[in-house]
């Protein structure tokens, strides 16, 4: 769970209603600063005025019915959806073009807002309990707050997946991830790891664990003890959840570390994110790696954490390499350059549905695709 503000650093949103002044906390997962004009909306509000709206940056505070206010929003995106794409030639111009619309896009549909009370209740017409999925993202209730309706549907769809779970063929079991904690959605990465030659090593380290799905892996192929790390304290309140439930508390510690936990093991196990981009909000962190700062941090520290003829995997994606965001001679340098030689790579293809829609955007990056293992070892 973040830490939350200081108590002067809670953002606030002023609005007029009733020609009376009013004000309250401001929520933004994605970072995004309060809006400085709102109006009030309720179910008289078309589709075009909204969307003119909030093009312009004019926020609404939604009074009406709950179930008007998503068919509003569904009736924007339509809108935004209808605007054509400029050609780009080159594929990273195609990335940089998909990014910004996508940001344009997360802008101007959160401008609708809803009104929150102190226990995450909302207080509309045919409004959902969302009490639970708001706590899960949010931690225990204070104030009163406003917050966008596109946000909600998130924090709603998060906390399905958590309550459902994600089925891991390689554990034979679930994997439940948290609000702000990267899913594993994609399974071929975790394909890779089960599959791969495993050392004799009765410790691994799992760099980077995430919901700790690669962790509960290596613990199910037999390895003794896992140390598995995070920074991020969303990702290590979940890794800790799901090895609990799946009774490995034994085997694997998840600990708060930036990288590798101290010491050296026979094996090392990374799966960095896979695209060396900025990220435009908190939550898009395990996607989006600035300069592949991770990748290379892992890459520059794996020798000095190897014990004698140890191994480090490490589970990449190359669409950064399709997208013109990284060359493979950069990746082959930076192995290089940290001392390491490769053992052993072994590939697989993606199997989501991107990869064989036409119409994505990013469709021949993602048609292209491959995700490595690559055994790495000191040189």
């Amino acid at each position: 769970m973040t830490k939350p503000p200081a108590p002067g650093d809670v953002p606030r949103v002023r609005w007029t209603e009733g020609d009376e002044p009013h004000d309250a906390r401001w929520r933004s997962e994605r970072g995004l600063p309060p809006p400085r004009r709102i109006v009030v909306a309720d179910d008289r509000m078309d589709a075009d005025t909204a969307w003119r709206l909030a093009c312009e940056g004019t926020a609404l505070l939604w009074r009406g019915d709950f179930q008007n206010a998503r068919q509003l929003l569904q009736a924007m995106a339509r809108r935004i959806d209808r605007k054509p794409r400029k050609a780009a030639l080159e594929p990273v111009d195609q990335f940089n073009q998909h990014r910004l619309a996508q940001s344009q896009r997360a802008r101007t549909l959160g401008m609708l807002l809803l009104p929150f009370d102190a226990d995450h209740g909302v207080p509309l017409r045919r409004a959902p309990d969302v009490r639970e999925a708001c706590t899960e993202a949010y931690g225990p209730g204070d104030d009163p707050y406003v917050a966008s309706l596109r946000e909600l549907l998130g924090l709603i769809g998060a906390h399905e997946w958590r309550r459902k779970g994600i089925e891991i063929a390689a554990i034979g079991d679930r994997i439940h991830p948290h609000y702000g904690v990267f899913a594993p959605v994609r399974g071929e990465y975790v394909d890779l790891v089960a599959q791969a030659p495993l050392p004799a090593t009765d410790l691994a380290f799992d760099v980077g664990t995430g919901t700790g799905v690669l962790a509960a892996v290596l613990a199910k192929r037999g390895v003794a003890r896992v140390v598995a790390t995070d920074r991020d304290e969303r990702a290590l309140a979940c890794a800790r959840a799901n090895i609990a439930r799946l009774g490995l508390e034994k085997q694997v510690d998840v600990v708060a570390a930036d990288l590798f936990p101290p010491g050296r093991a026979p094996l090392v196990v990374c799966n960095p994110p896979w695209v060396p981009a900025r990220p435009s909000s908190p939550l898009e962190h395990a996607v989006y790696d600035p300069e592949s700062r991770m990748l290379r941090g892992f890459l520059a520290g794996l020798a000095e954490h190897l014990e004698p003829n140890g191994e480090g995997w490490l589970i990449l994606s190359d669409i950064a390499e399709h997208l013109g965001l990284r060359t493979r001679a950069e990746l082959m340098s930076a192995i290089d350059g940290a001392g390491l030689r490769v053992l052993e790579r072994s590939d697989i293809r993606p199997r989501h549905p991107r990869a064989s829609d036409a119409a994505d955007p990013l469709f021949a990056a993602r048609a292209a695709e491959v995700t490595s293992l690559w055994r790495l070892a000191a040189r």
